[in-house]
């Protein structure tokens, strides 16, 4: 299928070009490779932005209110919400376009919700393309929001330059509600419906666990600082009432001081050099197991004689794998 058309038009600006290239490289991972090969000089413009949580944290509400903030300051904004999918029909109920009904008139605004589709690390397979198609499109700031389950959503340090999590008082106990992974990725900690009895107390828990936690010293990101040699960023604390807007302004000016460290440190080429690392990994992934698959549907008589020998215990599972491995054509 030819896509100069649709890719001319995003170029353009338009949004049903947009809507329709995003629609593409979540259903065909092939096509989505043509298309990111035609728009990506013109990528690598936009500032992502990355927020997780809990569910009842108020996610939607926060992205809301930020977006609203960003368009008075005449941004385009581009919002990326990934949902859990149905392990038993396949299908995901995208709560945040529902949500976020409001912006749909809006030419400074793009959102778009995706299903995960069963994908690890809170994001989707195509969350990456996605991101790349936005940023072709003009938007200036993209806002990614994982699935929001809790403990799993590490994989968003990998596409976001800054990191937001959200917090807020009284949702299970102190330590459920900071898990190390989460705290080893976040930039910014926000706790949101400040007007709730114990937001201070949420505040001073988080304090206390940043210093408590010896591997954080003045760098929470210790995984981050692993995987994108970072210097050290202190994470900061705010608190903000997301139905009011209040201490947004504080906010905005948090998230200016991480992208203004990013560019002063010169850890922003550490970022990009890691990000593009860790993109060409999950693309080689995917590929090797569209390769593997197809092998086995075309071999199926051959499969079903090794899985025989492994029932039997003449063969081993690592064995079997060893001969797929040598069927592909690939030295071990």
């Amino acid at each position: 299928m030819e896509y100069s058309n649709l890719i001319t038009k995003l170029l353009e600006g338009n949004t049903r070009a947009a809507a329709r290239l995003i629609t593409i490289v979540e259903n065909d991972i092939d096509a989505a490779e043509t298309i990111i090969k035609s728009i990506y000089k013109s990528t690598g413009n936009a500032y992502i932005l990355g927020i997780t949580g809990a569910p009842g944290s108020g996610k939607s509400t926060f992205i809301s209110t930020l977006t609203n903030t960003f368009i008075e300051q005449g941004r385009k904004v581009g919002i990326i919400c990934v949902d859990p999918t149905s392990p038993i029909t396949g299908g995901a109920l995208l709560g945040d376009r529902i949500r976020m009904k409001q912006y749909f008139t809006l030419d400074r605004v793009f959102i778009r919700s995706m299903a995960n589709r069963g994908q690890l690390g809170g994001l989707a397979r195509a969350t990456e393309d996605v991101i790349k198609i936005l940023d072709a499109y003009g938007c200036e700031i993209i806002i990614v929001e994982t699935v929001g389950v809790g403990q799993s959503e590490v994989d968003i340090f990998k596409s976001a330059e800054t990191v937001i999590v959200l917090l807020v008082p009284g949702l299970g106990d102190d330590i459920q509600a900071i898990k190390a992974g989460i705290m080893e990725i976040t930039d910014i900690f926000v706790v949101n419906k400040m007007d709730f009895p114990g937001a201070d107390r949420k505040v001073a828990e988080i304090s206390q666990m940043l210093e408590l936690n010896s591997s954080f010293k003045y760098q929470s990101n210790q995984l981050r600082e692993e995987y994108f040699k970072l210097v050290a960023w202190p994470p900061e604390i705010v608190k903000v009432n997301s139905k009011t807007g209040e201490n947004f302004k504080e906010l905005i000016e948090i998230i200016k001081k991480h992208i203004q460290f990013l560019e002063d440190t010169g850890v922003i080429s550490n970022y990009l050099k890691n990000r593009i690392k860790s993109e060409t990994l999950q693309i080689l992934k995917h590929k090797l197991q569209k390769k593997v698959e197809d092998l086995i549907n075309s071999n199926q008589e051959k499969i079903e004689q090794y899985i025989n020998k492994v029932i039997e215990k003449s063969l081993d599972p690592y064995s079997m794998a060893d001969i797929i491995i040598k069927m592909l054509g690939i030295e071990k």
